[in-house]
């Protein structure tokens, strides 16, 4: 059987494309008022990104916020509702705060990497109730975040229980969208081909 160049040439762009090992895996979520439980009419706005390199046993956690209306409490993820993208859950991450979070102003913004691999980078009742081990909460915490069971919470003054927060969702890979993009060719290569 004889491959035409085009198709040859997809299937290259899709081989090249895939990642040669997955190790590190991107969510990100919206942070507002209205995604709150129950939810409140806080103007604030911000986004969370979370990036977990499971090779290295960390967790990166970056936020940007504004418009809060009183001062900044604490940030934590929070882990895991029993629905997915719905309900609430304890602090699975560092307390009372993430560390060097900042405090008391109503914007800023935050870029920290988690050693998971050290007890101290969880709420110590996440541990106790996910296997006793930071390894068994990295794994709980890993697996809620992949089910949609866990969220970026930013608290105020002004709402003890979370000012704004978001549930944590995958972002595709790159190599994900090169994929679908050989595919689509492909099949308009087979459309076109079929037509002459």
């Amino acid at each position: 059987m004889k491959l035409s160049p085009l198709f040859a040439a997809c299937l290259l762009a899709a081989a090249a494309a895939m990642p040669a090992a997955a190790d590190e895996s991107i969510y990100t979520a919206v942070l507002s008022g209205p995604n709150e439980e129950p939810p409140n009419t806080s103007p604030a706005t911000g986004a969370a990104t979370v990036t977990i390199d499971s090779d290295l046993g960390t967790m990166r956690v970056q936020e940007n916020f504004s418009g809060l209306v009183e001062g900044v409490t604490a940030s934590h993820i929070h882990c895991c509702t029993t629905v997915a993208n719905a309900g609430l859950a304890g602090v699975a991450t560092t307390m009372p705060t993430f560390t060097d979070f900042p405090s008391d102003v109503t914007a800023g913004d935050y870029d920290h990497t988690f050693d998971m691999t050290q007890a101290s980078s969880y709420n110590p009742a996440f541990i106790t109730a996910n296997g006793g081990t930071a390894d068994s909460a990295f794994d709980a915490l890993v697996a809620g975040i992949n089910s949609g069971s866990a969220y970026a919470n930013i608290h105020s003054s002004e709402f003890p229980g979370g000012e704004i927060r978001g549930f944590l969702a995958p972002i595709p890979e790159p190599e994900t969208y090169a994929m679908l993009l050989a595919g689509l060719a492909l099949i308009s290569a087979m459309a076109r081909r079929r037509r002459v």
